[in-house]
C-alpha cells in the first residue's frame, strides 16, 4: 500500500470513529486530516503545513459576509420583521386553499431569503403561525409539515450563508452568479410545497375565513416594505457593482438594526445576548472552515477525487445515472451531518466530477445545496424539523407520514434542478454574470 492510499485510510477511518463516538464535526475532521498530514510529510512539515493551511483557509475576504449575515439574521429574528411579512404573505395566499398554510409557506420564503436561515424562518415564522392554525381548527401534523418543508427554501433563495461556503470552496465561482441562480430552485421549491399543502388543504375543508379590504392591504404592503426593501439593497447593491457581497452583509447588519430600532421590538440590553449568540454561531463555521483546508489539502495530495471519479466511471458512464448515485449520496449525507461541513467535504469529491460531465460550477453549487438543504428537514438530524416540531408542540414521529408528499414533491424539483440546467442558470445568464 503506497503512502497516499494511507493517508487516505487513516483521514476516512480517523473522522469516521471520532463521529461514531460523538466528536464535533469540525475536530474530528482537524484532528483526521492532521493525522493522515503526518503520513505524508514528516512530523514538523506536517504540523507547519497544517497550520498554514488553516490560516490560508480562512484568509478570504469573502468569510466576512458569514459573521455578518448570521448578525443581521439574528438582529431580524427578534426585530418584529416576521410578523409584517407573514401579515404581507396574507395578501396573496387568502385566495387559496388553506390559506393559512400558504401564508406560512410565503411567509417562509420571504423571511428565509431576508435571514438566510432556514431553522430562524422556521422558528420565527411557525411560532407565529401555529397557535393561529390551531385556533382556525388545522391538524397541528398538517401545519408543522407546511412549516417544515417549506423553510429550508431561504437556503437557496440569497443571500444565502451556505452558498457563500461553497463559492469559498469552489474557488473561482461568482457569489452573485450563485445567488442568481438559487433564486429559481428556491422558488420552485416553495411553489411545490404550496401545491401540496393546497391538494390536502382543500381534501380537509380548510378554508380562509379572513376578508382584508383594499385600505388594509395598503397599510399591510406600507408596513412590509422596508423589510422586503432590503433584499432590494442587498441584492440589487451587489448586481449593481455598489458593494461586495460582504460589505453587502455589513450593510444588512446596519439595516435590519435600524428597521429593528425603528419598529421599538429591540432593545440596547438585547444587543449582547444577540452578538454573543451570533459570535457562537460564526466560529462553529469558520473553525470547519479552517480544519476542512487541511482536508482538502490531503484530498488533493492523495488524489481522492480522482480515485472517486475513477470508481463511479467503473460502476457507469452514463452521465444520467452518475449524477442521480451523487444526488442520493448527498441526499444520504444530508441526513446525518449539516450543511456547512458537508459542503466543505464533498465539493472537492463531486464538483471535479460533475464538470468532467459538463455542469456548470454554479449549477453544481446549488445541486449540493438543494440537496443539503432536504437533509436539514430529514430525521435523524434535520435540525429545521427538530425546530418545527418544537414551535409546533408535536412530536417528531407524528408529523413524518404528514410531511411524506412534500418530500417527493421536492425531491421532483430537486431532479429539474438536476437534469435541466436553465432551472439554474437561466437567471444568471440573463443577467450576464456567466460567461
Amino acid at each position: 500500500m503506497d503512502m497516499a492510499t494511507t493517508a487516505a485510510l487513516v483521514m476516512l477511518i480517523g473522522t469516521v470513529f471520532f463521529l461514531v463516538i460523538g466528536t464535533p464535526i469540525s475536530i474530528s475532521v482537524g484532528v483526521s486530516s492532521v493525522a493522515a498530514m503526518l503520513v505524508i510529510l514528516p512530523f514538523q512539515g506536517g504540523m507547519v503545513t497544517s497550520a498554514q493551511r488553516i490560516f490560508v483557509g480562512l484568509d478570504s475576504f469573502a468569510l466576512l459576509a458569514i459573521p455578518f449575515f448570521i448578525l443581521a439574521g439574528n438582529i431580524m429574528n427578534s426585530g418584529g420583521i416576521a410578523i409584517r411579512l407573514i401579515n404581507f404573505a396574507k395578501l396573496f395566499s387568502r385566495c387559496l386553499p388553506g390559506s393559512l398554510a400558504q401564508t406560512n409557506i410565503i411567509s417562509n420564503m420571504l423571511f428565509g431569503s431576508i435571514s438566510g436561515s432556514g431553522v430562524a424562518s422556521a422558528a420565527a415564522v411557525g411560532g407565529i403561525m401555529s397557535p393561529i392554525q390551531r385556533k382556525e381548527g388545522y391538524d397541528p401534523r398538517y401545519s408543522a409539515a407546511v412549516n417544515i418543508a417549506s423553510a429550508p427554501t431561504g437556503m437557496l433563495i440569497p443571500p444565502s450563508n451556505t452558498i457563500i461556503v461553497y463559492a469559498t470552496v469552489a474557488g473561482s465561482v461568482s457569489v452573485s452568479a450563485l445567488f442568481m441562480a438559487g433564486y429559481l430552485p428556491g422558488i420552485l421549491w416553495g411553489v411545490a410545497v404550496m401545491i401540496i399543502a393546497a391538494f390536502m388543504a382543500k381534501k380537509r375543508g380548510y378554508v380562509n375565513r379572513e376578508k382584508i379590504s383594499l385600505s388594509q392591504s395598503f397599510s399591510i404592503t406600507l408596513a412590509a416594505l422596508p423589510s422586503l426593501s432590503l433584499v432590494l439593497i442587498v441584492i440589487g447593491g451587489i448586481l449593481a457593482g455598489v458593494f461586495t457581497a460582504t460589505e453587502a452583509s455589513a450593510i444588512a447588519v446596519v439595516y435590519s438594526l435600524i428597521l429593528s430600532v425603528c419598529y421599538r421590538t429591540l432593545s440596547i440590553k438585547d444587543l449582547p445576548q444577540i452578538f454573543l449568540q451570533t459570535a457562537k454561531m460564526s466560529a462553529i463555521v469558520i473553525f470547519m472552515l479552517a480544519t476542512s483546508s487541511i482536508m482538502s489539502w490531503v484530498m488533493a495530495f492523495t488524489q481522492i477525487p480522482n480515485m472517486i471519479v475513477s470508481g463511479l466511471l467503473s460502476i457507469t458512464d452514463n452521465p444520467i445515472l452518475i449524477l442521480l448515485i451523487i444526488n442520493l449520496v448527498l441526499l444520504v449525507i444530508g441526513t446525518f451531518m449539516d450543511p456547512t461541513p458537508a459542503v466543505l467535504i464533498f465539493t472537492p469529491i463531486f464538483l471535479p466530477i460533475c464538470v468532467s460531465l459538463g455542469m456548470s460550477p454554479i449549477q453544481f453549487g446549488i445541486l449540493l445545496v438543494f440537496n443539503l438543504s432536504l437533509g436539514t428537514i430529514t430525521p435523524p438530524v434535520g435540525p429545521i424539523l427538530f425546530t418545527g416540531c418544537k414551535v409546533g408542540n408535536i412530536e417528531i414521529e407524528q408529523v413524518i407520514k404528514t410531511l411524506l408528499p412534500f418530500f417527493i414533491a421536492i425531491f421532483i424539483t430537486l431532479m429539474l434542478v438536476t437534469y435541466m440546467p436553465s432551472v439554474s442558470m437561466a437567471i444568471p445568464e440573463l443577467m450576464g454574470l456567466v460567461k
